[in-house]
């Protein structure tokens, strides 16, 4: 009578081929780039660049709009603006802050709506 081989037994048993080595091989190089690509954060050189670029825009927008802030509070009627500035709608904000100047940067020919609505939107927070 024949028992039944254990797992243990089994595996010990186990010869493969090369074909079948070669294919594992293949299969599990394809599930850990799938793997890689849609839950371990790897991604395209391309892609990196555009997040990269788009981290560098956002970075000077944020650094734009704080100067904007500084010069917005170091003007002489800072508080008569800032009233005035918080008395108006969410969407004129930037327009003022545009037509006052304060979003304006040296090396642009006029203010960046972005830069401005974020340094409207830092002024009425205050």
């Amino acid at each position: 009578m024949d028992r039944k081989q254990s797992l243990g037994e089994r595996w010990a048993a186990y010869r493969p081929s090369k074909g079948s080595l070669v294919w594992s091989c293949a299969a599990g190089a394809i599930a850990a780039i799938a793997v890689g690509f849609a839950w371990g954060g790897w991604v395209t050189g391309g892609a990196a660049t555009k997040m990269a670029e788009a981290a560098a825009v956002s970075a000077r927008s944020t650094l734009v709009a704080a100067i904007c802030v500084d010069r917005f509070r170091a003007s002489p009627d800072a508080s008569a603006q800032l009233v005035t500035l918080k008395g108006l709608q969410s969407w004129d904000r930037s327009s003022f802050i545009e037509k006052g100047g304060w979003a304006l940067m040296p090396d642009q020919p006029q203010p960046s709506k972005v830069e401005a609505k974020l340094c409207a939107d830092q002024l009425a927070a205050l």
